[in-house]
């Protein structure tokens, strides 16, 4: 061959080799990634109860009712339905008795309600509840907001709530909140949200969901949180609890799953905020994680078609117009 010819291809060699070189290291990586990421997904969905306790009109009783029953028909396994607060605080949840015993009990599938103190632990019992969660915060200022007392306080609350359960054979879910921020005290220390959350977990709680209360983390602040709970707490036992407000939930949710976390809370249609912390957005949309779940090939059971019909069905008894990127581009459609 000519030497300019040879000169002239010589380049093209090099892009080729460098382009079959990025295919080959795309492909590894993303063969690392698939690994890395757990075969099945459990879906918490917190709708019913932290998506509706924030809107300003009370949503009847038979609407929740209603609603929890077609997210049970989606395939979830876990549907939060209510609240056991005082209608002082918290008045979206003073049916709350209504609700759980209005509600039809699907097969394999649980009905936690929150329970703040053995107060109302003892009601939801009463009215039938068969599983319960308490919550607490990594944010002293968040905490005394949220429920009147500091953290140190708000665990020896949480004793008695714990003892309780275990005479009553009840298991209990612990949500800490603010672990990737505060609307008060700005930036949560890592190893404050370890220790909160060993404490609960260490107190009984089978698993512990961790909560971007205002939504304001990222990727970076999620892996180094997870990190630094992941050294006290077995990842099996751990949740994440995303909200949106800066767009970043679904790229959290993901690094969680990285991080071999296989259980996330969401809110049909996005729906949610915090009575506590103003400015914050609606939780991650179950929708949406669904949606990205699949695509992932991480199985969930849930019916994505049903969930976009339960989205549809409350948004519209709210007169807003859902959160759910994929309920709004399947109305394009």
């Amino acid at each position: 061959m000519p030497a300019l010819a040879t000169a002239m291809l010589l380049p093209r060699l090099h892009v080729a080799a460098a382009a079959a070189f990025h295919r080959a290291l795309a492909t590894t990586t993303c063969a690392a990634v698939a690994q890395s990421l757990p075969e099945q997904v459990k879906i918490v969905e917190v709708g019913p109860r932290d998506g509706l306790q924030n809107e300003k009109v009370i949503v009847p009783a038979d609407v929740k009712i209603h609603l929890i029953n077609l997210l049970s028909e989606a395939g979830l396994s876990v549907v939060e339905a209510t609240s056991f607060v005082s209608p002082k605080w918290v008045p979206q949840m003073a049916d709350q008795k209504e609700v759980i015993q209005g509600i039809r009990k699907y097969p394999n599938v649980r009905y936690p309600v929150l329970t703040p103190n053995l107060k109302g632990f003892e009601s939801a019992i009463k009215a039938g509840a068969k599983e319960v969660a308490i919550f607490g915060a990594a944010s002293e200022m968040f905490s005394k907001r949220n429920i009147n007392c500091s953290i140190d306080e708000s665990l020896q609350r949480f004793e008695e709530v714990m003892k309780a359960a275990k005479d009553s054979s009840i298991p209990v879910r612990g949500y800490v909140s603010c672990v990737l921020g505060c609307p008060y005290e700005g930036n949560v220390s890592p190893t404050k949200v370890a220790e909160v959350a060993k404490k609960m977990y260490s107190m009984g709680c089978y698993e512990i969901s961790l909560g971007d209360t205002i939504g304001i983390g990222t990727p970076g602040s999620m892996r180094e949180m997870l990190t630094a709970v992941i050294k006290e707490i077995p990842v099996s036992a751990l949740a994440v609890h995303c909200h949106d407000t800066y767009g970043q939930a679904l790229v959290n949710v993901f690094t969680a799953l990285e991080m071999g976390i296989s259980t996330v809370d969401s809110s049909i249609a996005g729906l949610g905020g915090c009575p506590y912390a103003q400015g914050a957005s609606g939780n991650v949309a179950t929708e949406d994680v669904v949606y990205m779940l699949n695509g992932l090939g991480i199985h969930t059971g849930v019916d994505l078609q049903k969930l976009l019909d339960a989205g549809g069905y409350i948004c519209r008894v709210l007169n807003r117009k859902t959160s759910s990127k994929v309920a709004q581009a399947s109305c394009k459609l």
